[in-house]
């Protein structure tokens, strides 16, 4: 996905990388929705969830989503998907996070996009992101509208 926007380079963009509990999923469920429209990014993007899945549902809840899956350990969550995103290349992902755990991966992305959702948002890792959005479901619709995504970013 290409992405110009007013005032900056633009975004190509390859990867979304989505955090679980509390981004897309809410106490382990994920939100009604988000399935079908990962589905529709995965038509365009390569979707990535990478959680600890503290409440060990993420496997049977993600069937029949075109994801990757990785799961992580509970020690260095927040390292861990920093690199996670540098393996993958850190200018063409984009990354969904709400934690703790997520912030040096929303900082290390093209575009972090935090989530304000039930569990709320570390203050941190607002602010290591581009954009804020209070729906999983408006922040995916981002990249099918993105007429959205440039009013966010523009500069000019």
């Amino acid at each position: 996905m290409r992405f110009e926007i007013p005032g900056q380079d633009p975004l190509e963009l390859e990867h979304l990388v989505c955090d679980y509990n509390g981004t897309i999923a809410e106490d382990g469920r994920l939100i009604p929705g988000v399935a079908d429209a990962l589905n529709r990014l995965a038509n365009s993007l390569t979707v990535h969830v990478v959680t600890a899945d503290t409440h060990g549902s993420a496997r049977r809840e993600l069937e029949g989503v075109r994801c990757q899956l990785t799961i992580i350990g509970h020690e260095d969550q927040n390292h861990d998907k920093r690199d996670f995103v540098r393996r993958l290349g850190s200018s063409s992902v984009i990354a969904l996070g709400n934690g703790r755990n997520d912030e040096d991966m929303l900082r290390e992305a093209a575009l972090g996009i935090v989530l304000v959702l039930a569990e709320g948002a570390f203050t941190r890792a607002l602010m290591a992101s581009d954009l804020v959005c209070t729906s999983a479901l408006d922040a995916l619709a981002l990249f099918e509208k993105p007429g959205r995504l440039i009013s966010g970013l523009r500069n000019r």
